[in-house]
């Protein structure tokens, strides 16, 4: 009988993201991802209640508005700028740049648009505004180690790793 994910079960899988409207997959995880259920949450919650009680061999779609994930799209934060201003690293699309405001806190945002003149970076989520599918295949369910539990996730042939640093789960 195979085992069904739960709290405290090790589970690897994989998965695309694909945009509902265009059917273009936005990113894909090839190689397996594995995570402590209950224990290091590291899909959007309605993804990963949606995996509870699958078994390994599962295939399953997860429908998610990333408005109600990430909020609506804040064009405010959508930024154009003189591309003289730009330093040359970050003069190519695609490229992510750290921010930190006057509060101190950081803000990832992505080259989207550029031209001859200006550059366009924007610090909204790219799932914002989209409906999308997770696509997830279940590869592996088993009772989790108690150092895997302790971590939150897969261990790392050969690490050491410090239980002192690790953020509470």
């Amino acid at each position: 009988m195979n085992e069904t994910i739960q709290d405290g079960k090790f589970v690897e899988l994989t998965y695309k993201v694909t945009d509902k409207k265009s059917g273009h997959v936005l990113t894909k995880v090839e190689f397996p991802l594995g995570y402590v259920h209950g224990h290091n949450e590291i899909l959007a919650p309605s993804v990963h209640m949606e995996l509870e009680g699958k078994s390994a061999g599962d295939v399953i779609e997860v429908p998610i508005d990333g408005n109600q994930i990430f909020g609506p799209r804040d064009e405010s934060l959508v930024i154009t700028d003189d591309i003289d201003n730009i330093p040359e690293d970050y003069r190519q699309i695609g490229t992510s740049i750290l921010m930190e405001g006057d509060s101190g806190q950081t803000r990832s945002f992505l080259v989207t648009q550029m031209d001859d003149d200006t550059l366009t970076i924007d610090g909204n989520n790219p799932l914002c505004g989209r409906a999308v599918v997770f696509t997830l295949e279940i590869l592996t369910v088993r009772d989790a180690t108690d150092k895997e539990t302790k971590v939150g996730g897969a261990l790392i042939a050969g690490a050491d790793i410090d239980p002192s640093l690790m953020r509470p789960v």
